[in-house]
């Protein structure tokens, strides 16, 4: 069972990217006291639609296809190792049901060397996995930490008092929109500085999927290969 849990496209990969709601002002906002409506009418109030930041924003889009690669690197991985025990395991069978194994030594070494590429194999895909999400999280700070900056000298320069975003409001007028404005502003910081989010380590396995699918890691295991029933059929 693969450890990783395909998903469309980075907007639903962030469901661990949910942008805070960002204010202009250092200090926060208070709430204007009972019969001072006009205060709360003149503040100046925009909105971004987060979903359409992470589908736009250039940096989401590199960070989603280096996650790409790296889903592609540890399914090749599974799958290449998962195929050498296959192939032990089977040869084993083989030779267990033609009565070639001379000595119960014999048999027990490649007991044992069975087990060893089980053990070898589940070691090395759990290192990968946790490598991948580790290179995710810093991937998600990179992302966040460029939004959140971004956002506050957005407003500060625009001399907005709030900037909210979509899904935390019931309703808004589609006018205080400035989603456009800011991936504009993103991209155009973005490209300046020709950031890049670094590529995959260069070596991967041989075999590689057709085709895969952005990758939303997990902390679940690797799932062990199975071990091979040795047992003469009758």
């Amino acid at each position: 069972m693969n450890f990783v849990k395909h998903y469309t496209n980075l907007a639903m990969f962030a469901a661990v990217l949910l942008m805070a709601a960002t204010s202009c002002n250092d200090k926060p906002a208070e709430a204007p006291k009972a019969g001072n409506a006009v205060a709360a009418e003149n503040l100046k109030i925009r909105y971004i639609d987060e979903d359409s930041i992470m589908a736009n924003y250039n940096l989401a889009k590199d960070i989603n296809e280096a996650m790409l690669r790296r889903q592609n690197q540890f399914d090749a991985a599974q799958k290449q190792r998962g195929n050498e025990i296959s192939k032990f395991g089977n040869a084993m069978q083989q030779k267990y049901q033609n009565n070639q194994y001379l000595t119960e030594e014999a048999f027990n070494a490649d007991q044992a060397k069975l087990q060893k590429m089980q053990a070898d194999a589940e070691s090395y895909l759990t290192s990968l996995q946790q490598s991948i999400q580790n290179e995710l999280n810093q991937s998600q700070i990179q992302l966040l930490d460029s939004i959140d900056n971004f956002m506050k000298d957005y407003a500060k320069k625009k001399g907005f008092d709030m900037v909210l975003r979509k899904s935390a409001t019931l309703f808004i007028d589609e006018k205080y929109d400035v989603t456009k404005e800011v991936i504009d502003g993103l991209n155009k910081r973005y490209n300046k500085v020709g950031g890049k989010v670094a590529p995959a380590p260069a070596k991967a396995p041989e075999a590689a999927p057709a085709k895969a699918e952005a990758p939303k890691l997990s902390t679940e295991k690797p799932a062990t290969p199975g071990q091979v029933d040795l047992k003469k059929k009758d």
